[in-house]
């Protein structure tokens, strides 16, 4: 079962990674691998069933994009609200849109699609499953293409996101139908609005929202830093540690009620708990708004409980398997987000290095050496994924997922729980978990203080990603001292082999995608220009932060040898603030020094000149007045 999910497995890696858009079918002739009474022979037929299942699914997600002759032109659209909508720090509301049907002259024509809208101005409080006649504009799925960055295309696709847009002012814009009170986006939006109300709009509120209902729209930029830094993000999401653990309570819980109410007699009490933990688990993920780490661990709970049914028991590798299978069945593209491969690569890790290895260790020593070697298990998949690594993102877990585990989750979801029955008692555990959560924040800013403790990782190439990969097994496979030190001198040899750089008196040039405006990057040898960053934008996102910035950090730098800034308008300048808080540059140039807003800037003038690495480089205009 194990090498047949990761078959499966490597053919979704292998469609996703070439896109063979129109040739997928071709593959359909492999089949007759399964038919070979050879194993190996049987796994490759399994990856080709799982890259013509990707392919297929993708082919059916791409059928629904926005016709060409439909983008950038006003159409009036009827649909529904999907999801909690998010109302963003610059004021505009962001919501998920279910189109139906579009109105022309002609009539009404179906256009199955679902869309993500802005709304900009004066915009009406909505709510999920209403049902809107909007006039909007729409443009296909689009996000910067540059090396280092965030794929907004590739998450788009991921979440079945096939058109962006906004919904104009002008039109006759109206709600046509309300949504229903008991569905469980109107329970997710009540809770919202209780926490609100009783907490207040406290950096406390916008942490408890995510982590009762899934609700990270109001988490803060400096919040989100503090977790990136800390290695903690996927504690303050509701994530798979946060379901399972609500499903070990109640399996705990009602298993012992269940004895003490001499219930055994009719029915086992580990399958009344199963059942329960089943139940809670999925109530837990739909108030999460059934988000994707959320329904992989729904699925492992479920296939875990219910292997308890089985008359044999099933290995824990076994029940992994299965629960890879069911998600790739689901949804192969979830293979095109981080989550998949971090969580499955974390219960993966654990098993391998909890399963089989305690011998006479201690207890305490077995957590600490799970919780000092998982951070190595899954360096793999975040060099690749995020080319960044916490440092002190060990010692952080070791404290904030008990306190969050114990601390903060408990009197959050029972507090929520008595909201419709025990206000009073609700009151109380709800300020519990945020005098909770309040005492974690303050131990996370202090991690996230810390000098030096997030390391950026350039781009890693295929061969060093086989020798980073060689070194995670040596370190782990084996206690033996002399197969250990080999995985330490890999991981090594890779983290310390410098990055590509042009031979000397050649001069590598790259213009980066940002959109209206301009940044490019220029390397030498041994230096590093940048001219111009690209736009800053009213709602705080700027290139300089999400292009610039990673871009550098994939290319291995940390340092600016000069920034040149043609002038002050905002498609050139608006991201040179934020690149110079990320690095430091040693000149700072610019046409317009007096309007750039950027202290200490050179002016550029004709006629000045320099040499890297028998390169030559001078400034052509403006001239001196």
């Amino acid at each position: 079962m194990l090498y047949s999910a990761l078959a499966i497995l490597a053919g979704i890696s292998v469609f996703l990674t070439f896109m063979p858009i129109s040739g997928w079918p071709l593959a359909v002739p492999l089949l007759l691998l399964l038919a070979i009474p050879w194993r190996p022979s049987r796994f490759a037929g399994l990856a080709v069933v799982g890259f013509l299942w990707c392919g297929w699914q993708l082919d059916q997600r791409l059928a629904q994009d926005l016709p060409p002759l439909l983008e950038n032109h006003d159409l009036q659209v009827e649909g529904t609200i999907r999801g909690l909508p998010e109302t963003r720090a610059d004021g505009r509301l962001r919501f998920r849109f279910e189109i139906n049907c579009y109105q022309e002259a002609t009539g009404c024509h179906a256009l199955p699609l679902t869309v993500r809208l802005n709304w900009y101005r004066q915009a009406p409080s909505l709510y999920s499953g209403e049902r809107w006649r909007l006039r909007v504009r729409l443009k296909q799925p689009h996000g910067f293409a540059n090396p280092g960055g965030f794929d907004y295309e590739r998450w788009l696709l991921a979440a079945g996101i096939r058109a962006t847009g906004y919904v104009r002012d002008k039109g006759d814009n109206q709600r046509i139908g309300t949504s229903s009170g008991y569905s469980v986006q109107a329970v997710r939006e009540w809770l919202v609005t209780q926490l609100s109300q009783r907490l207040g709009s406290s950096s406390q509120t916008s942490l408890l929202r995510a982590l009762g209902v899934g609700d990270r729209s109001q988490m803060s930029a400096q919040q989100w830093a503090v977790l990136r830094t800390t290695g903690t993000s996927h504690l303050l999401a509701i994530s798979g540690l946060h379901v399972g653990l609500v499903a070990s309570l109640i399996f705990i819980l009602v298993r012992r009620a269940w004895s003490w109410a001499g219930l055994c007699r009719y029915w086992p009490a580990r399958h009344a708990a199963a059942l329960a933990s089943i139940a809670a688990a999925l109530v837990y993920a739909l108030l999460s708004g059934f988000q994707v780490p959320a329904q992989r661990a729904l699925i492992m709970i479920s296939v875990f409980m219910l292997s308890g049914f089985a008359s044999q028991r099933l290995s824990p590798w076994h029940i992994w398997s299965q629960a890879l299978l069911l998600v790739l069945l689901i949804d192969p593209l979830s293979a095109l987000t981080p989550g998949l491969w971090l969580s499955f690569g974390a219960v993966a890790a654990i098993l391998y290095l909890s399963v089989g290895y305690q011998g006479n260790m201690s207890k305490w020593y077995r957590i600490g050496r799970l919780q000092l070697l998982l951070p190595v298990a899954l360096l793999p998949a975040g060099w690749v994924w995020f080319q960044q690594m916490s440092i002190v993102a060990p010692l952080a877990n070791v404290l904030a997922i008990p306190w969050v585990g114990f601390l903060v989750v408990p009197p959050l979801l029972a507090g929520l729980a008595c909201l419709p029955l025990w206000p009073l008692a609700s009151g109380w555990l709800l300020a519990m978990a945020a005098a909770s959560v309040q005492l974690l924040w303050q131990g996370l800013e202090w991690f996230a203080n810390w000098p030096g403790n997030l390391l950026y990782l350039s781009a890693i190439t295929g061969s060093g990603l086989f020798w980073l990969v060689s070194g995670t097994v040596c370190l782990l496979a084996s206690r033996a001292l002399p197969v250990q030190l080999t995985g330490i001198l890999l991981l090594a040899a890779v983290a310390f082999t410098p990055s590509p750089r042009p031979a000397s008196g050649d001069v590598w040039m790259t213009v980066l995608d940002v959109g209206q405006g301009l940044s490019t990057v220029i390397q030498t040898r041994q230096h590093l220009l940048v001219f111009d960053t690209g736009p800053a934008f009213r709602s705080g996102f700027n290139t300089g932060e999400a292009v610039v910035v990673p871009y550098l950090h994939w290319l291995g730098y940390q340092f600016i040898d000069r920034l040149i800034i043609s002038h002050a308008d905002n498609d050139h300048a608006g991201g040179a603030a934020a690149l110079l808080s990320a690095f430091s540059a040693g000149r700072v140039s610019g046409g317009e020094p007096e309007t750039s807003g950027l202290p200490d800037v050179h002016p550029c003038r004709a006629g000045q000149h320099w040499v890297w690495d028998a390169v030559q480089f001078e400034i052509l205009s403006p001239a001196d007045e």
